[in-house]
């Protein structure tokens, strides 16, 4: 029987390594865009973040997703996550 490896990613925040369906994806597509990505299949450069506002704020101050996407990320993307985790972190 072979075991199933569980994909991990490392959070901009808080620098952990985590199972990737428990982070919140941020994309910067080849078109330029930013976007939330829920279902982690998006095309484009991808960076990762814990789904608390602990780790949204450290990511922030440290300026990891523009470390990890290596270009500028708007406000609006900032925003946008921290609405999702005053939610609870899920897609509605």
């Amino acid at each position: 029987m072979a075991v199933r490896k569980i994909p991990m990613r490392k959070c901009a925040g808080c620098g952990e390594m985590r199972e990737k369906k428990k982070l919140l994806r941020v994309v910067h597509t080849p078109d330029g865009e930013f976007a939330l990505d829920f279902t982690g299949k998006k095309s484009g450069r991808g960076v990762y973040v814990c789904k608390s506002e602990a780790c949204l704020e450290e990511a922030y101050k440290k300026k990891g997703l523009e470390r990890s996407l290596k270009c500028a990320v708007p406000q609006d993307i900032y925003e946008n996550l921290r609405e999702l985790l005053k939610q609870g972190g899920e897609p509605q």
